[in-house]
């Protein structure tokens, strides 16, 4: 039986790159939510992992080092989809769309050690989200298709502030429980698989989950403050766009386009206890700017991404691909939280058809980081500077194709 690509299916060679183009991007973007599978034709299948591996550093206010803050994580993502009929398909997808995982080391400003215990600042955050879809396809030639369907999302988080520069701040802990909420998906597109042609785009929503903030702030305690308190407040995960398009440039090659637009400008994460506190504590300084508001994590600007990759056969079961990004970040100076302002990435892929049907694909990309100053949301205060900073992503998918 041949195991021969045709042009449509070349676009698989890039899928385990698509998958880890985006893990440690703007704010707390990991997977980039990929949206190219939900106007795919047929019966499809995919398990897919990737792995990131940074390299983040810098020196503090006083010229401390900052040492490998940035914590290695691994990314899973899943999906299926089938046609009902020639009009109607569904499927379910499952990806991990934001978070952080940070822990700054050695002697500096987000650092201490008591009774001989090393303290540092630290940061875990997670997502899950499960994407139900339901296509239809129109028009005589099924050219057009529209789809969406319902997001569950699960978040949850864990916090700890530590340095004796940080003031009220020091010793503050955060958890998040875990936390249901949902949002939709929704998109259009345009396929004419005869010359490999599709141009989509996928608009996610944003979701509001009404989250338990368990906070703990010792140093607030002595001041006459509330120290330790757990209320439920809203915490509103971004909406974000998401294009693709790709075209065939002949009978064995395939270009391909994605872009991305998140609105981070609008995210904030304010802990009801710490707002309070850091709030009195501010205002009752003499001299002091008088302020309303003070947030755990926030972004100055929007985040765009655009990636451009060629797909290339190189035999009737092998494709390669490469790829060169961009990503903006979401303003300078940015969050301890993820020190670096957006990336320019290039990257390698390969795609091997074991069957007609089941496919093996590979990828790796370098991204070099942003130069970024660190400023904490609540109080202002500069902390560092992070520069020269790198990081490596590695990936692989398990993917059934079949009309």
């Amino acid at each position: 039986m041949s195991k021969v690509f045709t042009l449509s299916q070349l676009t698989c060679a890039l899928a385990a790159l698509s998958l880890t183009s985006l893990a440690g991007a703007s704010g707390l973007d990991r997977s980039g939510q990929p949206s190219e599978d939900f106007s795919a034709s047929g019966t499809l299948a995919y398990v897919s992992a990737y792995h990131l591996s940074p390299d983040v550093s810098g020196v503090d206010v006083t010229g401390r080092k900052v040492d490998s803050l940035a914590e290695e994580y691994e990314g899973y993502g899943y999906g299926v989809k089938t046609d009902v009929n020639d009009k109607v398909s569904v499927g379910v997808f499952y990806d991990q769309p934001f978070g952080a995982a940070v822990s700054f080391e050695g002697d500096n400003l987000l650092t201490k050690t008591t009774n001989g215990q090393f303290m540092p600042t630290s940061a875990d955050v997670s997502t899950d989200n499960f994407t139900g879809m339901l296509g239809l396809n129109l028009g005589a030639n099924n050219n057009f298709k529209v789809y969406g369907g319902p997001v569950l999302q699960k978040i949850e988080g864990d916090v700890k502030l530590n340095g004796t520069a940080l003031s009220i701040l020091d010793g503050y802990t955060l958890n998040i429980a875990k936390n249901d909420a949902y949002g939709y998906m929704a998109g259009v597109a345009y396929v004419k698989p005869e010359i490999g042609l599709k141009a989509a785009i996928t608009y996610r929503s944003e979701i509001d989950h009404d989250v338990n903030y368990a906070e703990s702030m010792p140093i607030a305690g002595a001041l006459g403050l509330t120290a330790a308190q757990t209320k439920e407040a809203e915490l509103t995960t971004p909406k974000s766009v998401n294009i693709d398009f790709q075209t065939g440039l002949n009978a064995t090659t395939l270009l391909t386009a994605k872009a991305r637009w998140v609105p981070w400008s609008d995210f904030v994460i304010a802990p009801p206890l710490l707002n309070d506190n850091v709030v009195i504590a501010n205002n009752s300084q003499p001299g002091a700017v008088r302020i309303d508001k003070a947030n755990l994590l926030q972004y100055s600007d929007d985040a765009y991404m655009v990636e451009v990759g060629l797909g290339k056969r190189l035999t009737p079961a092998l494709a390669v691909s490469g790829s060169i990004g961009w990503d903006s970040g979401a303003g300078n100076p940015v969050s301890p939280l993820g020190p670096t302002e957006g990336y320019y990435s290039v990257g390698l892929g390969a795609k091997y058809n074991v069957t007609p049907a089941w496919s093996v694909s590979a990828g790796a990309k370098y991204l070099m980081l942003g130069d970024a100053d660190g400023v904490l949301a609540a109080s202002g205060s500069k902390i560092g500077t992070f520069e020269d900073n790198d990081a490596y992503l590695f990936g692989m998918k398990l993917a059934y194709q079949a009309k």
